[in-house]
């Protein structure tokens, strides 16, 4: 098959969805397809390099949902003939569209596609939409119809898009590369001395809870004074404020690692003792709930709907209730005092964590694609 897979994001910056179809991308290929990428760019020169990706707009910074989304905001994109004209060159035989009711990209190709099998993944989660409501009856409700199949990554994923379009939905996950996270590799020398490491990955953004973390170790450093904090992420502004904060409280052992390339970030899981995910909103899935459950580790993780979906309570990790410093220190107390339930939990995700390997979620995709082809489930377009 001839298979395009559309980003509306920059893919010139890491991303959850950017990850997401580079391994599907590259699973398929190995599988004897032909695969294009299409996305926006703010690097077109050095994005285009890859012969695989075509790449139309250029995205902008835009602060949205306790995040901030870098897309293209030039509304003719959606009706412009150059996305047409590629189209037709082309002649995919499925057009697969991560966030399809996106604008511009997305939707753009949405727009021009017709003869085209053509699959929708939804990967977003929150309460509630303002934009869905306004511009589903005007147009966004002609562009879902064009779907042939919807896939949602979660059921948080497809409890929110339902909500404003209800259809049938089939979930497929996001994976990780489960070998690369399962690596016997060697734990970092400066966090071997004997402490125990708590350990965040990801940006510091509002959404994340991070705040709830530096409180709730606060609270476990009075009671285990051998424990450290690292927190793997981007040097940004955020950063730097908690890094005041830090200072400013005197607390002693918070290592703030910054970036982490790829290829090092199995060290830092293999050196923890728990990993710690406290995010309060706006999450449709764990991936890095993923990477700790492959390494191993124990998960203590904030309650709410995107997570509920990947950890069970005690049995690959804890989960607490949201914004809660003091409900988060005594999760994290209780795995750093228990060395036998670190152990067990542990176990329990390294043994779960397969059914997320990106090979296997690739298969699913595939499998979805030709169930459509026979006339499956979603293939209603109208």
């Amino acid at each position: 098959m001839k298979i395009a897979l559309v980003s509306p994001y920059d893919y010139a910056y890491p991303g959850g969805v950017n990850t997401h179809i580079s391994h599907i991308k590259n699973n398929f290929t190995r599988m004897g397809h032909e695969v294009r990428i299409i996305a926006p760019s703010s690097k077109p020169d050095e994005t285009r390099k890859n012969g695989d990706i075509i790449v139309f707009g250029r995205p902008v910074p835009i602060r949205a949902s306790g995040s901030v989304v870098r897309s293209p905001v030039w509304p003719g994109l959606v009706f412009s003939d150059r996305v047409g004209e590629m189209l037709k060159k082309e002649k995919f035989d499925v057009i697969h569209i991560h966030e399809p009711l996106m604008p511009t990209l997305a939707t753009a190709v949405l727009h021009h596609s017709s003869q085209e099998l053509i699959v929708g993944t939804f990967h977003a989660y929150r309460h509630r939409s303002w934009g869905y409501p306004i511009w589903k009856p005007i147009i966004l409700n002609r562009w879902f119809n064009k779907l042939d199949g919807r896939i949602a990554v979660s059921n948080a994923a497809r409890e929110f898009v339902s909500k404003y379009f209800p259809a049938e939905y089939t979930i497929i996950p996001n994976g990780i590369d489960v070998e690369h996270f399962a690596a016997d590799v060697e734990p970092l020398p400066e966090f071997s001395d004997g402490k125990l490491n708590i350990l965040f990955v990801g940006r510091i953004e509002k959404r994340k809870g991070f705040k709830y973390l530096l409180g709730a170790y606060e609270i476990v450093k009075r009671k285990l004074p051998e424990c450290r904090l690292i927190v793997v992420g981007p040097r940004d502004r955020s950063c730097r404020k908690y890094q005041g904060i830090v200072e400013r409280r005197k607390l002693k052992d918070v290592v703030f690692a910054g970036y982490v390339s790829y290829e090092d970030l199995p060290r830092y899981y293999r050196s923890a003792d728990v990993f710690c995910s406290p995010a309060v909103d706006k999450e449709s899935f764990g991936v890095v709930l993923l990477e700790a459950m492959a390494s191993g580790k124990p998960t203590v993780a904030s309650n709410i709907t995107g997570y509920g979906g990947v950890i069970s309570h005690g049995s690959e990790g804890l989960l607490v209730k949201p914004a809660d410093k003091e409900a988060l220190a005594d999760g994290i107390f209780q795995l750093l005092n228990d060395e036998g339930l670190r152990q067990k939990l542990g176990n329990t995700g390294k043994a779960k964590v397969g059914n997320y390997s990106w090979e296997k979620v690739s298969r699913q995709v595939l499998d979805y694609y030709r169930e459509l082809q026979k006339g499956g489930p979603g293939a209603v377009r109208e």
